[in-house]
């Protein structure tokens, strides 16, 4: 084995160096790496290439279209929407789970509810603290009665001119289903309706004609036959 010897201090030992295995190692290293070299090879090219290219999504969009155009499809298309648009807002989906009343009912609903946060006045002092309990009724009152009905029952549209006639037409008229727009042309009066049934879910009416009125700081909903 080949060794490196260095001089030394008189007071040192010599010390020696063991290079034969580490030249070995770094010989073979060189020896796979130009192997590896040499057997690279071109293999050539084994199927068709093609460039890369997706047509703009915006450029299919508008030729479609032209094409819609063209055989008039796009103008149907417009025309349905138009036409479901007007039918939706002349007469809305009805109001789900109310239906026409078949017995009198009366019930009373509380439209109190309770501060979840403090109201401030305008220096920022708590006027309302949270957790208080606040009535609406205490401090305005129910301008008018209101009236619930399905306008696409002629019953309930008899009983709706009646209410209007013994409360001199100070009824405000809502409706859970039929065309409101229809209604307001032929009576000559402001018709309202319940969107999504968020009216008559919160006094938990469930059944039509039903008048709403006020009885002290509360609210008295009876449904009429």
């Amino acid at each position: 084995m080949h060794t490196l010897q260095t001089s030394a201090r008189p007071d040192q030992p010599r010390r020696t160096f063991a290079l034969g295995s580490h030249l070995r190692m770094a010989i073979a290293a060189i020896t796979l790496l130009a192997s590896l070299c040499a057997h690279a090879r071109d293999l050539g090219v084994i199927g068709p290439v093609y460039a890369i290219s997706e047509p703009s999504l915006i450029e299919v969009i508008q030729a479609k279209l032209r094409e819609m155009d063209a055989s008039g499809g796009l103008a149907r298309l417009q025309r349905e929407s138009q036409a479901r648009i007007r039918r939706e807002v002349e007469q809305p989906a009805p109001v789900a789970g109310i239906t026409r009343a078949t017995r009198a009912r009366s019930f009373h609903f509380d439209p109190s509810i309770e501060v979840p946060y403090p109201i401030l006045d305008a220096d920022g002092r708590v006027i309302v603290a949270p957790g208080t309990r606040v009535n609406p009724l205490d401090t305005v009152s129910l301008s008018r009665p209101l009236l619930f009905i399905d306008a696409r029952d002629s019953a309930q549209l008899e009983r709706a001119q009646r209410e209007l006639g013994a409360h001199k037409g100070q009824v405000k008229l809502i409706l859970t289903g039929g065309s409101y727009l229809d209604l307001m042309r032929r009576w000559k009066l402001a018709v309202f309706y319940d969107q999504q049934g968020r009216l008559s879910t919160q006094l938990g009416i469930r059944h039509v004609p039903a008048l709403v009125t006020q009885d002290g700081n509360r609210l008295r909903i009876d449904e009429l036959l």
